[in-house]
């Protein structure tokens, strides 16, 4: 668990559930009473719909990198925190990036997805083999 991008709580994505991001194509905030735990995650829906969605496979909507920036990893192999309403789908995949203090990580990542890509994937295998 210590490898992921989570609340004290054990709680993923802030609260965000993950298979909006597929659906809608928005982050949207899930709620307590359509929450699931997933290999001692706990990820929120926003509705019943979305969760036996995660539940039949959990695997696609879980976000990449553990939830941390994509873009972090992929330059420096380093965890860094997200901002959950900044993502990406690529490849059927959910990719979360920084954006704060006018430093949007999304837009960097844009300009090298797949060298970045490449290396992100290598780096993570280091925290999580």
């Amino acid at each position: 668990m210590k490898q992921y991008n989570l609340e004290r709580s054990g709680l993923a994505l802030q609260g965000y559930d993950p298979v909006s991001y597929f659906t809608e194509k928005r982050a949207v905030k899930g709620r307590k009473e359509y929450s699931f735990l997933h290999k001692g995650v706990t990820y929120l829906f926003s509705s019943s719909r979305n969760l036996d969605t995660f539940r039949q496979d959990p695997s696609r909507y879980e976000p990449q990198y553990g939830g941390w920036c994509a873009y972090a990893m992929g330059k420096n192999g380093e965890k860094v925190e997200v901002d959950p309403e900044t993502f990406k789908i690529a490849d059927g995949r959910l990719y979360l990036f920084y954006n704060r203090f006018f430093n949007n990580t999304l837009n960097s990542w844009n300009k090298d997805e797949a060298g970045l890509k490449t290396r992100a994937d290598l780096n993570w295998r280091k925290f999580v083999p």
